[in-house]
């Protein structure tokens, strides 16, 4: 078994509960976690052996396009479509992270990590 890792994906995005939060957005930074049987791909050295990593990151990307209340909503979304898409994938790990959060204080971060 192996580990894919995607770090530090930064989007712009308009999740969040309260109306301020849907109206002017906020960034996010995401990292996907995908785990696999890669031993394969460590033979041929052929894309089609290996979760495309393009591809995982057009998926988060379309994901975190779609506006969501709650971060855990868009990371179930993504780990759902991660392992519909990449019938190979074991396991996936996503953690979005909410830079600045409006919570009335000097916060970097929130963050949520869903596994499935």
């Amino acid at each position: 078994m192996a580990l894919i890792e995607i770090e530090g994906m930064e989007f712009y995005a308009f999740h969040g509960y309260y109306e301020v939060e849907k109206v002017t957005g906020n960034r996010f930074l995401v990292n996907l976690k995908i785990k696999a049987d890669l031993s394969q791909a460590g033979q041929t050295d052929q894309l089609e052996d290996t979760p495309d990593y393009q591809k995982a990151y057009l998926v988060v990307k379309e994901e975190m396009a779609i506006p969501s209340n709650l971060l855990e909503h868009v990371a179930q979304r993504i780990i759902n479509r991660i392992k519909s898409e990449f019938p190979e994938v074991q396991k996936v790990t996503v953690k979005i992270s909410k830079m600045n959060p409006p919570m009335g204080g000097q916060i970097e971060r929130v963050s949520v990590s869903l596994e499935g």
